[in-house]
């Protein structure tokens, strides 16, 4: 029995901060918390994303609203100057830029067809759109792993991505090790070890993006990014916890 507690007790001390997954997980200690549905965290930790279609103009007009299922307030992406999908018109980023992590995220989507997105460093899309179960669709590492649909709550309720992300390595400036992510969906392991070898979408998507059609990736952080595209979809409960992965190895 002495055995089997200090084992289970070595497992708590070396993944202390990847003990829970799913909607609901409370940010650890040393964690940054992001956002907690206040517009004092809003305007403290997020900005717009200065891209090459910016049309939206501070203070951030994503608005805090009720949360429909729980109580307390979050905040909606449908932002007027993004409205018909303008991507990059009115995203929001992150002050603060980040490298290696692990991040937690919750969205809701209020109607069917609903589209907004989770970028990794400002550059790597995490997909969030009801509906679609292909490569950029739900949950998919966008045009690189296939959507994994099927932990998916549907509209009107809340999802978590929880994720952590090693960035690109690079010696002399070039680049010698992909950028890598796992990610569990509402509480299922839904990818591991994914690398991911570009930026998709173009300069209106994020950092990058105009580089060598996305390839150009460059040794600089980013910013954890919330993309509008004028739908309404709910965010809730962001933080995010710095690591430094030595290994290429994102998996827990």
């Amino acid at each position: 029995m002495q055995k089997i507690f200090s084992f289970l007790l070595l497992i708590v001390m070396i993944h202390p901060v990847y003990a829970q997954t799913g909607v609901g997980t409370a940010a650890p200690e040393g964690a940054m918390v992001l956002f907690d549905g206040t517009r004092d965290a809003l305007d403290e930790n997020w900005t717009y994303w200065e891209g090459p279609r910016l049309a939206a103009e501070l203070p951030i007009k994503w608005e805090i609203v009720a949360d429909p299922v729980d109580e307390g307030t979050v905040v909606s992406s449908r932002d007027s100057s993004a409205a018909g999908g303008l991507y990059g018109a009115a995203d929001i980023v992150t002050k603060q830029k980040f490298r290696d992590f692990r991040l937690h995220v919750e969205f809701l989507i209020t109607e069917t067809g609903g589209n907004s997105g989770v970028y990794l460093q400002n550059r790597y899309e995490i997909q969030v759109l009801d509906g679609d179960s292909t490569k950029h669709g739900m949950a998919a590492v966008i045009n690189e792993k296939a959507s994994a649909y099927w932990p998916y709550n549907g509209t009107g309720q809340w999802n978590a991505y929880d994720v952590v992300f090693r960035a690109a390595r690079f010696s002399d400036g070039e680049r010698t090790e992909p950028a890598m992510v796992t990610l569990y969906f509402n509480g299922v392991k839904v990818h591991e070890n994914v690398p991911i070898q570009q930026v998709w979408g173009g300069p209106n998507s994020g950092i990058d993006g105009g580089n060598d059609e996305g390839r150009g990736i460059t040794d600089v952080p980013g910013g954890l990014k919330l993309q509008a595209e004028g739908h309404d979809v709910r965010y809730r409960n962001i933080w995010i916890h710095e690591l430094d992965l030595i290994e290429p190895d994102t998996d827990f």
